[in-house]
């Protein structure tokens, strides 16, 4: 089932915008069942697991396998099921109309009868240099993902939420030490998650401070903390560690497409009864976009899978 020009304009099956495990899966899927997909990647072709070094919990790999070469897999396999796959960053749409209207790089206007939204989540940082010159060698967004590698090892974890509390959790069945690092003089974590962190013997939370460098030769080795003393006064120390974790949230790449579809107040996609489905027929959501739990790269792909599904299923009652 091919696309078709009308009045000069491509006119498109199935419209994949996002090229992680959610995107790539979603045009495997509709790849195989013939719905010509087309797919833009983003800035981050592959997504966040290009910046991951070994995954070892995808399942089929036994041994682990690298991000890049994971993507990079996935990639091939759209391709080879007939997926377009372009260079390009969705920045306007129009879902209020039929065919739906997508706009790449502020210039390339797109006609499709099918949307697959799978534009991630941007996990936030701190901005610091040493968070891009470590990535990769000690630095991380995702306990789940990456906290193997810190087994009886001291790691610090920085935020104090939920999310926070959960991965030091996490990283304290993993880790010999795991130091919380919270800017304000309180957590915001929930007061049952606020007694499991107290409670752990091996968690230690460093209030009113803040991390404002990383330290080492061959990946993290430590962490420069400042604390605060009072209005004015502050003191500084270097923190041992091998793993610095950040949990201070995530933001959603949902942007151009929040005029037109439910989201909550973070920007997450609202989809329905546990479905891709969003409110608006024909417009799908898979993966971290829509996802505010789990994030994870086989979540990820399990939602491109059934977004697909879905996909032929609506295009195929047209």
């Amino acid at each position: 089932m091919n696309n078709e020009t009308v009045n000069g304009k491509e006119n498109i099956r199935c419209l994949i915008v996002g090229g992680g495990p959610a995107g790539y899966t979603a045009a495997i899927y509709a790849g195989r069942a013939n719905l010509s997909p087309v797919l833009y990647e983003g800035l981050q072709p592959g997504g966040q697991l290009t910046t991951t070094t070994v995954i070892e919990n995808f399942p089929g790999f036994p041994g682990g396998v690298d991000g890049a070469t994971l993507m990079a897999d996935l990639r091939k396999q759209a391709i080879r099921f007939g997926a377009d796959i372009h260079s390009g960053v969705v920045t306007a749409t129009d879902l209020s109309t039929k065919p739906l209207k997508v706009w790449i790089d502020g210039q390339t206007e797109l006609e499709a009868d099918s949307l697959i939204i799978a534009t991630g989540a941007t996990a936030k940082y701190l901005g610091l240099p040493d968070e891009t010159k470590y990535a990769g060698q000690g630095v991380s967004a995702c306990a789940v993902c990456d906290g193997f590698f810190y087994r009886k090892k001291a790691v610090a974890v920085v935020g104090g939420g939920d999310t926070a509390c959960e991965e030091a959790l996490y990283l304290a069945s993993l880790a010999k030490q795991v130091y919380l690092i919270v800017r304000k003089p309180f957590l915001r974590a929930g007061k049952v998650m606020q007694d499991r962190i107290f409670a752990a013997s091996n968690i230690t939370v460093l209030f009113e401070h803040n991390a404002v460098g990383l330290y080492g030769e061959h990946g993290v080795e430590g962490v420069h903390l400042v604390k605060r003393m009072g209005e004015s006064n502050e003191t500084k120390t270097d923190l041992p560690i091998d793993g610095f974790f950040l949990a201070i949230g995530h933001t959603p790449n949902s942007e151009p497409f929040r005029q037109w579809l439910d989201t909550d107040h973070t920007g997450y996609i609202r989809t329905l009864d546990g479905t891709p489905r969003t409110h608006l027929p024909g417009v799908f959501a898979a993966g971290d976009v829509a996802d505010p739990i789990y994030r994870q790269a086989v979540t990820a792909a399990a939602a491109g899978c059934k977004a697909a599904l879905e996909a032929e299923r609506y295009l195929a009652s047209l």
